[in-house]
């Protein structure tokens, strides 16, 4: 067997057909490479219990306890039975329970004292934590117990027992039983790292790494595996990417340089406040990279309300003065019509280039939408053709092979993180030569994200708010402790309402039909109602239907949420942006980009069921004008909670980078780079994008270093054969579009 296969050999050929497809269908694991390539999440030293205080609801974890009692109850009139076990790590406790036929087996084995390993999935009742139907391992079997027992306890038998990331179908006892049979292959790792810096650094060889992250004898053989395995991780991912940025300065591009005296100045000229100082300086970065011959690959990011459409229109005009044309991609209609709206107020006569009363130095601003009707659709795609149009703004409309440009020399992408990589792509293949590009995103980016997420793109960071905006106070609100609470928030919205201002009340779902209309009426098992899930999330369409009548009786209640017609969604957003209605209750759809000055408080439902960023950008939507923002976070989420310590922090900070780490921190390893990004699994296992900064820019830097002196890794073949195994062909064409 040569080097490279025995990492590609089929799972099924050394697990056999059942585990090696659940390992396929539920952690996808294909191969040996990927099963010693799935480390363990942490490690329990024998003889110590898990500490059962703040197990993560509702993820499958797995934990080694102590039986402290158990008992049989009896339901249904003596027909159900239910075994009720109750675990301690000698602090706190966790109730386990069993039900029907499940409960024989387990009754005769956890005995009070008995040590065992439990898997299952974290669910709360009756305010107590539970573990329903786990899986569990004896660890104290005696000899007369039955033989997987004791072969367990014989596995285990060293003193860190390794716990894997795991699922229902497969606990972490089993993963390690597979992880044993291909253990001997991590002899065969090709090591990525070229020999130089593998040696300059004085790392542990790639197959001895292996080795102890899997099966270490002590604590400092897994610190020592990690810190290697984080290298591959980080390098092999800056390789791909500094091979990327190398690329772009190969491709051609137009220089854009803006004309004296043209649409720009003008514009300038009109604007009734001066930029800030932070807008002038990423102005002048994006202005840099437009005037060179190679395309400008620039993230703008920066905080809610920083202004950055401010800074991507700049942009924008200062290529149409240089004969280009200029697209702007954002992920709703709503975004689309709102940013076209407030762009063509901006600009005035300036955006009315070639029509009665515009000005001579204007362009023409068009709007494209998947629900345009037919006559101004024509239109539209006629003044891109022509290039009667400067600026377009729309939708993934704007993708479809029908749009053509005369002369399209900007792209600028409303949240990267909504499009897909072939949405983007397609968009960029449209013009002569590849456009500029300019990425913006207002969840902000901690340093180390940016230089892993979107390490291909050149940073330019808004963290100055304009002149004029207000501050936004925020609190939560008990709904469920503290019903009067609630209460109270409904009357701090009719007292915005009769000050003149508006309110917005966000809702995680928009009711209706949304229900699985075969679970309605249906009785649940007494399995079912142990494990109940809490209610289902509140909706726009009961929510706004109870305001009306109660709290908010009397006022201009609407709604807004993504099944309503498009041009009832324009209808909703323009009375509300003209005053005509007073509360706004909508989904998430006015997330982004939504911009009514005179809306001073938002109530967010459910809060505890949205993420720490997302909450940032919904609360960004109040306090744009001169008036204080309110923005009140209702939760039913116990007070000890992670979920209610999430919105404290959201309640603490207006910092949205401060927010954003608390966001990453709280997240499991990988979700940075998983599908948001790139559509296929993450490649991170051990690698920390927070914690592991230092590692993440030395290996930016080793890897710039490697790319420049040898782009094709002609004379680094593992080094490339690391890139095909760890970012798998669809995340490298992923890194490729850019």
């Amino acid at each position: 067997m040569d080097r490279v296969s025995a990492f590609d050999e089929p799972l099924k050929k050394l697990l056999g057909g059942p585990t090696a497809k659940v390992m396929a269908e539920h952690l996808d694991l294909h191969t040996v490479g990927d099963l010693l390539h799935h480390y363990p999440r942490r490690y329990e030293e024998r003889g110590r219990l898990t500490a059962l205080t703040d197990l993560p609801l509702d993820e499958h974890v797995t934990v080694v306890a102590q039986v402290a009692d158990a008992r049989v109850l009896t339901f249904n009139g003596g027909r159900g039975k239910r075994l009720e076990v109750t675990l301690t790590d000698g602090h706190g406790r966790l109730q386990l329970v069993f039900f029907g036929h499940g409960v024989h087996k387990p009754h005769k084995e956890l005995l009070p004292g008995r040590r065992a390993m439990f898997a299952g999935k974290v669910s709360v009742f009756n305010r107590k934590t539970q573990l329903a139907h786990p899986t569990y391992q004896l660890l104290d079997a005696d000899p007369g117990d039955d033989a997987e027992a004791t072969e367990a306890v014989d596995a285990f038998a060293g003193k860190l027992l390794p716990i894997y990331p795991a699922c229902k179908q497969l606990d972490s006892w089993r993963i390690a039983k597979a992880v044993d049979a291909v253990l001997p292959s991590a002899r065969e790792a090709v090591d990525p790292l070229p020999a130089s810096l593998r040696e300059g650094r004085g790392f542990t060889p790639l197959p001895e790494a292996l080795l102890k992250i899997h099966r270490p004898a002590t604590k400092a053989d897994v610190a020592a595996a990690r810190d290697r395995l984080k290298w591959d991780e980080a390098f092999v991912l800056q390789v791909a990417l500094a091979r990327r940025r190398y690329a772009d300065t190969q491709l051609p591009a137009v220089a854009r340089r803006p004309t004296p005296g043209g649409l720009l100045d003008a514009f300038d000229a009109k604007l009734p406040f001066t930029l800030t100082d932070g807008q002038q300086k990423v102005s002048k970065e994006i202005f840099d990279d437009l005037a060179t011959e190679h395309p400008m690959h620039r993230l703008l990011q920066g905080e809610v309300g920083s202004g950055k459409t401010m800074v991507a229109l700049r942009a924008m005009l200062a290529v149409v003065d240089a004969g280009g044309q200029a697209a702007m991609l954002a992920p709703t209609e709503v975004l689309a019509q709102q940013h076209h709206r407030s762009i063509t107020e901006m600009m005035g006569e300036l955006a009315e280039g070639g029509m009665l009363g515009g000005s001579d130095q204007g362009t023409k601003v068009v709007l494209l939408t998947g629900s345009m009707g037919t006559a101004a659709r024509r239109q539209a795609l006629l003044d891109l053709v022509t290039g009667e149009a400067g600026v377009v703004i729309g939708t993934h409309a704007l993708i479809e092979d029908k749009v053509k440009f005369h002369d399209l020399g900007l792209v600028v992408v409303d949240e990267q993180h909504r499009f897909g990589v072939e949405q983007r792509d397609a968009l960029r293949s449209k013009g002569k030569q590849p456009p500029h590009l300019l990425v913006m995103t207002a969840t902000p980016i901690p340093r180390t994200v940016a230089m892993t997420v979107f390490g291909d793109l050149e940073t330019s960071v808004l963290d100055q708010l304009p002149a004029g905006r207000s501050p936004i106070a925020s609190h939560v609100v008990p709904a469920k402790d503290k019903p009067h609470f609630l209460s109270r928030a409904w009357e701090r919205v009719r007292e915005e309402v009769e000050n003149g201002h508006q309110a917005y009340v966000v809702c995680p779902r928009i009711g209706d039909d949304e229900d699985d209309p075969g679970k309605k009426g249906k009785k649940k098992t007494a399995e079912e109602e142990a494990t109940a899930d809490k209610r289902p999330p509140l909706a726009v369409l009961e929510i706004a239907e109870q305001l009306a009548k109660g709290p908010l009786h009397g006022l201009r209640v609407e709604v807004l949420h993504g099944r309503m017609q498009p041009d009832d969604k324009d209808d909703v957003m323009r009375r509300f942006a003209a005053g005509d209605v007073d509360v706004l209750v909508a989904t998430t759809v006015i997330e982004v980009g939504v911009n009514v000055p005179n809306a001073t408080a938002m109530v967010i439902m459910d809060a505890d069921r949205f993420g720490v960023s997302q909450l940032h950008q919904l609360r960004g939507r109040v306090g744009r004008g001169s008036a204080p923002g309110l923005c009140l976070l209702v939760t039913e989420a116990h007070e000890a909670s992670p979920a209610r310590a999430r919105l404290g922090a959201v309640a603490a900070t207006l910092d949205g980078f401060e927010l954003s780490r608390i966001d990453l921190e709280q997240r499991r390893e990988g979700d940075v780079l998983g599908q948001a990004q790139s559509g296929v699994r993450s490649s991170l296992r051990v690698l920390n994008v927070i914690d592991d900064e230092e590692v993440i820019a030395a290996a930016r830097q080793e890897a710039v270093a490697v790319v420049a002196a040898d782009p094709e890794l002609e004379h680094l073949p593992e080094l490339r054969t690391a890139l095909d195994a760890l970012l798998d062909k669809e995340r490298e064409e992923y890194l490729d579009k850019g």
